[in-house]
């Protein structure tokens, strides 16, 4: 079978992207297990830790990205320049993943047959 990006490209609850590609990466994860997650420019402050969502009216989604791990995707890619661009850490992050160059991640990426952007 092949791998199947989501990339995760915009800031949390400015729009439903977020969102949406969270429950399109869970749902295919159903059916296909070589799946491959991406947190790259704005995307990685999907994953900042401690969001509150309460005075915007939105729900606060994040606690599902920890579902990944009991969907069995391992395959979770930070770009090491996003993050030093907002001036984060891995501990400023809700969920562990492995934080890349973007020069890997553009490399990991072109090995995905599909991929999909939020």
């Amino acid at each position: 079978m092949s791998k199947i990006a989501f990339v995760f490209r915009s800031h949390p609850h400015s729009t439903t992207q977020g969102r949406e590609g969270l429950d399109a990466l869970l749902a295919t994860s159903a059916y296909s297990e070589d799946l491959q997650v991406f947190f790259i420019g704005d995307g990685v402050t999907q994953l900042i830790s401690g969001q509150d969502t309460k005075s915007i009216y939105s729900r606060d989604y994040l606690p599902a990205f920890k579902l990944m791990d009991l969907y069995d995707i391992d395959d979770v890619f930070i770009c090491q320049s996003s993050m030093k661009e907002y001036g984060l850490n891995q501990t400023d992050l809700a969920i562990e993943g492995n934080v890349l160059p973007r020069s890997e991640i553009g490399s990991r990426l072109n090995e995905c047959r599909k991929v999909i952007t939020f």
